[in-house]
């Protein structure tokens, strides 16, 4: 018997009992949908990392105030605290003179919430920060309409603003944000450009802020000091290592800094690698145990279709002996309940994948960043197929070694 027939013979059983078919499938169904939407959700918190988070660029990184083994505890926070100065632009100027691997490093100031105003209709709590001119080209900031603020701009301290989609839209419905004046703390900003819209990431929108030229920041919102200091954002010349740039980098702060060599660095330096490394190390062992879970469910779903093909073999003995009494080998008896066996799993598997497809959209859409990419899509229809061949071994051999002469004599 060919694998047409088999295949023919395997949905003609499924369709046959179509309640039980789909109860069976239930399980898996629920098994892969579960497994699906958490992979994508951890895939999706990965893109946030890479793309968000360390939004510095692939190929960029951060000079600032505190490293990432500062806050491991109590005692860490402190002692950097009493350690690390803030960054001044001194530092920045001096990185600029005496560099040879960095192509181009710019200031960003930490942040601050406030109300932003125009007419009649008022933003709470938006950020607002302070930037360099150059930090639109380190960044490739995606600019929708107008431009970034330009360097006579900044150093004349003018009262310019660069501001996220959601200001223009709340603010401006009716379109005109674009050399109009918005009113921070009681003093006017013109509007000069607007980003392209990035949406939400972890229901947090990032299209609710207003940048400023970082000495108009400085003048206008108490100095750049504290949770306004600056930080510098660093891109090495084309060609140049990172590993290279950051070492020079290091090198330079080092110097200007008058840092012994038998002491640490006062400062932090920050790569994409190192948030990823940090990402890694804090959610790696988390998402083999999240992924466990639904794992568990897939199994469950793997136990009901061997249960069912038992009872499926246990019912179709008299049928089996018939096949085998007209000229059907053990091969032929095992080929068919092996496929019937996983093509009940790969249709579950195939149901539960466009389930978490559907969820993750809506998910995305209202909550949090999902991403199911390709191969995972071709590896979950290939693990549910081959769990429900192995589901199916079991009562595949038992039909396969039934006596035939017994199976006829069966009720």
């Amino acid at each position: 018997m060919n694998l047409a027939e088999t295949f023919k013979l395997a949905l003609a059983a499924i369709w046959s009992h179509k309640l039980r078919s789909f109860l069976t499938l239930l399980g898996m169904i629920i098994g892969m949908t579960a497994f699906m939407v958490v992979l994508s959700l951890l895939q999706g918190f990965n893109t946030y990392v890479d793309e968000k988070i360390a939004g510095i660029g692939t190929n960029a990184f951060n000079i600032q105030r505190f490293n990432f083994e500062d806050f491991k505890d109590t005692d860490t926070i402190a002692a950097a605290q009493r350690r690390n100065k803030e960054l001044s632009f001194d530092e920045l100027d001096y990185l600029r003179e005496r560099s040879q691997l960095l192509d181009k490093i710019g200031a960003k100031t930490g942040g601050t919430s406030r109300d932003v105003r125009y007419g009649g209709e008022t933003l709470r709590d938006v950020s607002i920060r302070g930037a360099e001119p150059v930090i639109a080209e380190i960044e490739n900031v995606d600019i929708q309409d107008g431009r970034y603020f330009s360097d006579a701009e900044n150093n004349n301290s003018m009262r310019v603003a660069f501001v996220g989609m959601d200001i223009a839209t709340n603010l401006f419905p009716r379109g005109g944000a674009l050399g109009s004046e918005i009113m921070i703390s009681g003093i006017p900003y013109r509007i000069i450009g607007i980003q392209v819209a990035k949406g939400t990431v972890f229901g947090q929108p990032q299209d609710s802020f207003v940048q400023l030229p970082i000495k108009t920041f400085g003048a206008n919102f108490g100095g750049l000091r504290f949770s306004r200091a600056p930080f510098f954002v660093v891109k090495p010349k084309d060609g140049v290592k990172m590993v290279d740039a950051v070492d020079e980098a290091r090198t330079l702060m080092r110097i200007k800094r008058k840092i012994p060599s038998s002491e640490k660095d006062n400062f932090g330096i920050v790569t994409p690698d190192a948030i990823s490394g940090l990402r890694d190390s804090i959610f790696g062992t988390i998402s083999i145990v999240i992924l466990v879970v639904p794992t568990i469910a897939l199994v469950v779903g793997a136990i009901v279709i061997m249960n069912i093909m038992l009872v499926a073999v246990t019912e179709r003995t008299k049928e089996i002996g018939i096949r085998k009494s007209l000229g059907a080998r053990q091969a032929d008896i095992l080929r068919q309940f092996l496929l019937e066996s996983a093509l009940l799993s790969a249709i579950g598997g195939l149901i539960g994948l466009m389930l978490a497809i559907v969820l993750g959209i809506i998910i995305t859409a209202y909550v949090f960043p999902t991403r199911i990419p390709w191969w995972s899509a071709v590896l979950a229809i290939g693990i549910s197929s081959g769990v429900g061949i192995l589901a199916g071994l079991f009562p595949a051999w038992k039909a396969a070694q039934l006596d035939p002469i017994e199976a006829l004599r069966a009720d």
